[in-house]
């Protein structure tokens, strides 16, 4: 089977694009497996279908490259609205686009071409009761408070952006030794649901530098809902104000990140459109 894709990014978050508005494929999860391994495949963090909504004006699922379904992706939502955008499909702006962690605005910003280069995302509100999250412990939340993995002690503060993330401010994310820890914490006991953990240090008074390690993906370049995370869990701990712009440094690119004293969080980056093709579905080497 021949399945035409379009290959897009966002702060080097990659993900494969399927147009399902005429249907959805039978077997996404499969695709997903078949189509993210890097070097024998087409190479991606994942795969999202774009698909017919009855509540908005489209909707996305999103699998991640193991082939789980992820709740839902910053940085791939602003490429759906790139796409949508493009093509005319959805000429509202702000756009709605339906997810599994409910229905988001996505505003985006287009370039002299008329090519949508950038969107904002108004991501709902960052939430730290642990059964949001959920992890499991004594109290109502789980915030700058210690947790064992992989022989060290860590100060972990759990946020909830829709889905389940786990922040650490450590003084260098760079010498991290990050797929033996990412995954000590992705299994961790306490996170029922796994979980995504954002190791982070504040850079300056307007900047967090930050890695990341995904559920069923492994590091990424960018994690959307993650910068989304860690600086909420920034301002709740008081390293910023509510209400001032972040950036976030992640190593794909820059993210704007902005949570205001509700806790309800906007994200701004970049939606670049990689390249088109179609891939041979089901054959062997």
């Amino acid at each position: 089977m021949n399945i035409s894709f379009t290959k897009m990014q966002g702060a080097g978050n990659d993900y494969i694009y399927l147009d399902c508005f005429d249907g959805e494929p039978e077997d996404p999860a499969g695709i997903a497996r078949a189509m993210s391994p890097r070097r024998t495949s087409v190479g991606a963090d994942g795969l999202v279908l774009i698909c017919r909504s009855e509540v908005a004006d489209a909707k996305m699922r999103m699998f991640n490259a193991d082939g789980s379904e992820g709740l839902m992706c910053g940085n791939a939502i602003r490429c759906v609205a790139k796409y949508l955008g493009d093509r005319g499909i959805v000429r509202a702006n702000p756009m709605t686009i339906e997810t599994r962690s409910g229905v988001k605005k996505v505003r985006v910003y287009r370039d002299a071409n008329g090519a949508v280069r950038e969107a904002s995302v108004d991501m709902g509100h960052a939430s730290f009761a642990a059964a949001d999250v959920p992890v499991v412990c004594e109290g109502d939340e789980f915030v700058d408070e210690p947790l064992e993995a992989e022989g060290r002690i860590w100060q972990v503060t759990c946020v909830s952006m829709g889905n389940p993330h786990a922040v650490v401010f450590v003084d260098d994310p760079a010498g991290l030794d990050l797929p033996k820890i990412g995954p000590a914490f992705e299994h961790h006991r306490v996170f029922p649901e796994r979980v995504n953990t954002e190791f982070a240090s504040v850079a300056s008074v307007e900047e967090l530098e930050m890695r990341v390690w995904e559920r069923g993906s492994g590091e990424t370049y960018a994690c959307g809902t993650g910068a989304c995370a860690a600086v909420a869990a920034a301002v709740r701990l008081g390293y910023f104000e509510p209400g001032q712009i972040v950036t976030v440094h992640l190593k794909g690119g820059d993210l704007e990140i902005e949570v205001d004293e509700e806790w309800r969080v906007t994200m701004t980056g970049p939606a670049v459109k990689v390249y088109e093709g179609v891939y041979c579905y089901g054959e062997t080497a």
